[in-house]
C-alpha cells in the first residue's frame, strides 16, 4: 500500500472510533476565524493530538482541533489551526486533513487565511475571493507515487476555484454590504515574509495577494474530487508596497478587526452550500 495512503487510513480509522459525523462542508478556520466556533452549532470535538499519527500545528494563535457540527442545518467539519509547509512536515501531511476530510464525507472545501495584498487598490482589513492561484514557488503534494485511491495521475487544474461557489460568495457579499475583493493567490513556503523584489516580481506574474498556505491545499482537493472555494483577509499590504515592516502581531490584529465580516460572510455562505 502507499505508505501516503496507509497513513491517511489510520488516521480515518482513528477519527471513526471517537466521531461518528458525516459532513458536507469542509472549512479551514485562517487569521480572522479563530472564535469562528460560537458560530456552529458544534457536535463533537477532536484535538489534533488524538488522531494518531496526525500532524499539530505549532503556530501560536492555531489551535489544533476539528469542529464537527452545523451551520444552520449543513453539516460541517471545520480545522481550528492548519499544519503549515514551514514548520518542517512533508507536503503529504500538509495536506493530510484536506484528504482525511474528504474520506470523512466532505464535497465542498472552503479555504480562508490571512494574506498580504500585493494588488495596489487593495487595503488592510479587505477580504478577497480567491478566483485562481500562482502555484510554481511550492512544492507539488502530488508529487512521488500517485495515490490511486484519492485522483489522478495528473489532474486538471483549470478551473480549481468552482464557479458556482464563487458566484454564491460574490452574492452573499453584495447581499450583506460586504466588501468582496477578487484576486490570485500566490503561495510562498515562508517563514519569512517576502523581499520588495519577491512582491515586485510577484507583481508582474498577475499575483494581487500572497500567503503561506492554501495552495497545496487546494491542489490536494482538487486532485481528489472537491469542490474549492476560497477567501483570504488582506492583513497587511505586502513588502515593499508601504513604507513599514511586516510582523505576525499586525497580521493577527487586522485579521481580528476584520473578523466580523468575514465570519458573517462564511455563515451565509455556508447556509447556501445546502443546495449544492
Amino acid at each position: 500500500m502507499n505508505p501516503v495512503y496507509e497513513k491517511l487510513m489510520n488516521c480515518y480509522k482513528s477519527v471513526r472510533e471517537k466521531i461518528d459525523f458525516e459532513p458536507k462542508v469542509a472549512i479551514i478556520l485562517g487569521s480572522g476565524l479563530g472564535d469562528y466556533a460560537k458560530n456552529i452549532d458544534v457536535v463533537s470535538e477532536l484535538p489534533y493530538d488524538q488522531i494518531e499519527g496526525f500532524p499539530v500545528s505549532t503556530v501560536v494563535g492555531h489551535a489544533g482541533k476539528f469542529l464537527f457540527g452545523y451551520i444552520d442545518k449543513v453539516p460541517v467539519v471545520c480545522m481550528k489551526g492548519r499544519v503549515h509547509y514551514y514548520e518542517g512536515y512533508a507536503m503529504s501531511d500538509v495536506v493530510l486533513p484536506i484528504r482525511l476530510m474528504k474520506l470523512l464525507g466532505a464535497q465542498i472545501l472552503l479555504l480562508t487565511n490571512a494574506a498580504g495584498g500585493i494588488n495596489t487598490s487593495f487595503q488592510p482589513g479587505d477580504l478577497m475571493l480567491i478566483t485562481d492561484h500562482i502555484a510554481c514557488f511550492t512544492p507539488n503534494p502530488l508529487l512521488g507515487a500517485n495515490v490511486e485511491e484519492l485522483g489522478a495521475r495528473f489532474p486538471d487544474m483549470s478551473t480549481v476555484y468552482n464557479a458556482d461557489l464563487q458566484n454564491i460568495i460574490r452574492e452573499i457579499a453584495c447581499e450583506y454590504d460586504i466588501k468582496l475583493q477578487e484576486g490570485v493567490y500566490t503561495y510562498l513556503t515562508g517563514p519569512s515574509y517576502e523581499s520588495p523584489a519577491d512582491i515586485r516580481m510577484l507583481r508582474v506574474l498577475g499575483a494581487d495577494a500572497v500567503g503561506m498556505s492554501t495552495v497545496p491545499e487546494a491542489i490536494a482537493a482538487n486532485h481528489c474530487g472537491m469542490k474549492i472555494c476560497g477567501i483570504s483577509c488582506i492583513t497587511n499590504m505586502a513588502a515593499g508596497i508601504l513604507k513599514q515592516p511586516l510582523n505576525h502581531e499586525e497580521v493577527q490584529e487586522t485579521a481580528d478587526k476584520s473578523a466580523k465580516s468575514f465570519q458573517k460572510l462564511v455563515t451565509e455562505v455556508v447556509k447556501k452550500f445546502a443546495d449544492i
